[in-house]
């Protein structure tokens, strides 16, 4: 079990396993793998900030570090490794016109797209001021390691744990990273999911005024680029619009755990944590596409580039 980058860089884990399921919509999703748990820790050895991976074996070379670790409690050093050169193609690769129009139109998109799902929990929700204390993703083609979790230290008090249950115990840990260290680790699981020469589709709910704010303006204060070759897409206006066609009388509303009691989904951990979400997301989102029968084209046209996303957040600001 492993995740691979090739080329300039490697990243191999073994992981633990989470559990949930894809199915196969209109020849997209297939129903025939579980997904791995990437559950992200750190530990300070020898006085230096170090990743360490419970029950994980990990190699990595990058252009500033070439560490490697063993089993239980290998470390990693905290740097900003993400591969320059991968990073440079991307940039290179960046497309002129309308982007979602284009991918729509090839023919082999389905050989092309990582669909992502992913869920945030904050400290608030004033999307410069607080700040992101859990991070949950999974990539629905499912398969080895396809899932990745992990608490974030955001460095500010956290005030409303009451609503997601994560306390300022449980992230002011020095095993517990901060967003400068854990966005380098997220980009390279996005990375080892991505098809080469592909792109990747990150999908929340609420994401376009909630999740994908954060998520920009997280990267733009830790002074990291969201790579070219994402998109982005909400799955509330699709929620919404299913719903539009339900018995007025059982009408449910468009949240998360409603739109999950409506589907009779199982929800494996408690709401409002980031990996119970995205698990239940996954399952919502795969019925949500075959209610209105959407095809992965229609998904891609409907998606947002973050491009779009910092015209908008621009737009709201001067509203």
């Amino acid at each position: 079990m492993c995740i691979s980058i090739s080329q300039v860089s490697r990243f191999r884990t073994n992981l633990f396993v989470g559990s949930s399921y894809c199915e196969r919509v209109h020849g997209w999703f297939k129903n025939n793998s579980t997904p791995k748990l990437l559950d992200i820790r750190s530990s300070s050895v020898n006085s230096k900030s170090r990743w360490v991976r419970r029950n994980v074996s990990t190699t990595t070379q990058g252009g500033r570090s070439n560490t490697k670790s063993s089993v239980l409690g290998g470390a990693v050093p905290v740097t900003r490794i993400v591969d320059a050169e991968s990073t440079a193609k991307i940039q290179q690769q960046q497309p002129f016109g309308n982007l979602q129009q284009r991918l729509a139109e090839n023919k082999d998109l389905s050989s092309l797209l990582t669909v992502i799902v992913s869920d945030l929990e904050t400290t608030g929700l004033h999307r410069v001021k607080e700040r992101i204390i859990e991070i949950a993703a999974q990539d629905l083609a499912g398969g080895e390691n396809s899932t990745f979790q992990s608490l974030i230290n955001p460095g500010v008090p956290i005030l409303n744990a009451s609503i997601h249950g994560i306390r300022n115990d449980m992230v002011c840990r020095p095993e517990v990273p901060r967003m400068e260290e854990m966005i380098p680790i997220f980009l390279r699981y996005v990375q080892s999911r991505q098809k080469p020469g592909g792109y990747v589709m990150i999908v929340a709910h609420n994401g376009k005024t909630f999740d994908f704010q954060f998520l920009i303006n997280e990267f733009n204060r830790c002074s990291y680029e969201i790579p070219h070759n994402w998109l982005f897409f909400d799955s509330l206006p699709l929620a919404r619009e299913s719903m539009k066609s339900v018995d007025a009388t059982v009408k449910p509303k468009a949240s998360l755990s409603a739109l999950g009691d409506y589907y009779n989904l199982t929800r494996d951990g408690d709401a409002h944590r980031a990996l119970s979400d995205v698990l239940l997301l996954s399952q919502v989102f795969q019925r949500l596409t075959i209610d209105l029968k959407l095809s992965l084209s229609d998904l891609v046209l409907r998606s947002y580039t973050t491009s779009d996303l910092i015209a908008a957040m621009a737009k709201n600001k001067k509203a």
